[in-house]
């Protein structure tokens, strides 16, 4: 069984309110995008990486993070659709050929603190279940709320916040997609395109470190684990 990462790194993180695209900023000296690949590329267990970005970004991409920091496991860099969803779907197109059983690791280019031991154990779900999703328990009390009013308190112990990877076998998640494209089906994240075809998807318990890095807040919490773990 071939392990395989897919790295969305389309957006144009307009939160962030920077001159370049978060995955671009620089992070302890690196950019955001380059930390993240480098825990795919040390992972002994991963086979390739599959980067997908803005089409005019292709080649700066190439030059100043894949072959500046030497990611020899980067088999292509893909260009990426107006949405994270066609991103994705353009990424999977982009492996075609990859054997149906073999495990496909989507992870967010923008997570650099995702571990290896997190990687191993949703690809070892995901080879044996209908699909992975790397998740942690729900902290906060979360209230359902419509025109201003709360109408629902879920259960705390029933709410788990979704991060990535997502891991799916190829073939599950290739169709999946491919379903969603051709009803014109836009979903929040992989797993929902799964579920919709009426598939299990198992949790595997992430980590609170495992962060979206969206806003300045968030480069300011990095900063403090990269500090931390020094």
């Amino acid at each position: 069984m071939g392990v395989f990462a897919l790295i969305p790194a389309a957006g144009m993180g307009k939160r962030m309110g920077a001159s370049i695209n978060k995955q671009y900023l620089l992070l302890d000296g690196m950019p955001i995008l380059a930390h993240t690949l480098s825990v795919f590329e040390k992972a002994p267990f991963v086979d390739g990486i599959f980067v997908v970005i803005p089409e005019d970004e292709i080649a700066f991409c190439r030059e100043q993070v894949v072959e500046h920091y030497g990611f020899t496991k980067v088999r292509r860099i893909v260009a990426g659709g107006k949405e994270r969803q066609q991103s994705v779907l353009n990424g999977l197109r982009a492996m075609e050929g990859t054997p149906d059983d073999d495990v496909v690791l989507i992870h967010d280019g923008v997570r650099p603190f995702v571990t290896a031991d997190i990687l191993s154990r949703a690809a070892a779900m995901a080879a044996e279940s209908d699909g992975a999703l790397v998740a942690v328990p729900a902290k906060d009390t979360v209230k359902m709320v419509s025109d201003g009013v709360i109408t629902a308190t879920p259960p705390r112990e029933t709410l788990w916040l979704a991060q990535t990877p997502q891991a799916f076998r190829y073939g599950v998640i290739r169709a999946a997609h491919e379903v969603a494209d051709a009803e014109r089906f836009l979903g929040t994240d992989d797993a929902m395109l799964v579920e919709r075809l009426g598939r299990q998807v198992r949790v595997v318990l992430g980590d609170y470190r495992n962060i979206k890095i969206t806003t300045p807040e968030d480069m300011i919490l990095a900063g403090a684990f990269l500090k931390e773990t020094r």
